[in-house]
């Protein structure tokens, strides 16, 4: 069995280490990292999972996930780098660092691949984007699309379209989240309870989810199947075109993008110089 381990065990960590469990992994086949004992404790008696230190990680596990904040990398790599053996699979989930950072800091060809996830891995149910990097081969992505497929989907992207992915299914349902809080927000000031409200949005979001996903129906069908002649979805959705929801959805996205940019550019700064 491979054996993997997470570096990182805050809340993307902890619910791919969960949803392994969940798709039959043994515990005794994964490893973690934590900073904070409490933290690393609970995981333990939760999970029944390893806690060990970072080069012990490295040095027992054919997999090594790395799960922390950007901000993060550059002490954990060093920490990483004099341990790490040759053939070991690298997975990043850190948001806006590129492949070459790991391949530069690293021994001379270990396999990197990158990965976007989302939150919704919490539930099972995220949108994960994976690319290769210089020496990561088609095996690689193969046994890193076996292990996301247990929290969610997974896609292959070039890497060059990872900025971009961070911004659209990254970033997404904090997108979702603040429109389903406007919407609720509304439903209190048309005079309804806020659990009323909300058990109506979040109910109304789930299954316009399903219907895009089960359904296969473009977007713009089924809201037309929604919007009937001088009804109220148009009068709604006139409002939306007037205030250039769009527009400023898209907006955010591109800004989302623009900022995963220099993410991966302020560390690849610091590590020439």
């Amino acid at each position: 069995m491979t054996t993997i381990a997470v570096l990182g065990a805050g809340k993307i960590g902890e619910a791919l280490l969960s949803g392994l469990i969940k798709a039959g992994r043994a515990p005794s086949d994964l490893l973690f990292t934590e900073r904070f004992p409490t933290r690393a404790e609970e995981l333990t008696k939760t999970y029944g999972i390893s806690h060990v230190d970072v080069p012990t990680a490295v040095e027992r596990a054919d997999v090594v996930v790395v799960a922390v904040k950007p901000q993060d990398i550059e002490p954990l790599l060093d920490e990483m780098a004099p341990k790490i053996p040759g053939g070991k699979l690298v997975v990043s989930l850190c948001a806006g660092l590129p492949t070459k950072l790991f391949e530069r800091r690293l021994p001379e060809g270990t396999a990197v691949v990158r990965v976007m996830p989302n939150t919704p891995m919490l539930v099972g149910e995220a949108m994960a984007a994976i690319s290769g990097g210089a020496h990561a081969e088609d095996h690689h992505l193969d046994v890193v699309e076996e292990l996301l497929g247990s929290v969610g989907k997974v896609a292959r992207v070039p890497e060059t379209q990872q900025d971009a992915v961070t911004a659209l299914s990254g970033s997404g349902p904090a997108y979702f989240f603040y429109l389903v809080e406007a919407m609720i927000d509304a439903g209190i000031l048309l005079g309804i309870p806020r659990a009323t409200a909300a058990d109506l949005i979040v109910q109304s979001a789930v299954g316009a989810a399903a219907m895009l996903r089960e359904g296969g129906g473009h977007p713009v069908m089924l809201r037309e199947a929604v919007t009937s002649p001088a009804g109220t979805t148009i009068a709604g959705i006139r409002e939306l075109e007037k205030h250039g929801v769009r527009a400023a959805l898209i907006d955010a996205i591109e800004a989302a993008r623009d900022r995963s940019i220099e993410l991966g550019k302020a560390h690849e700064e610091d590590d020439e110089g």
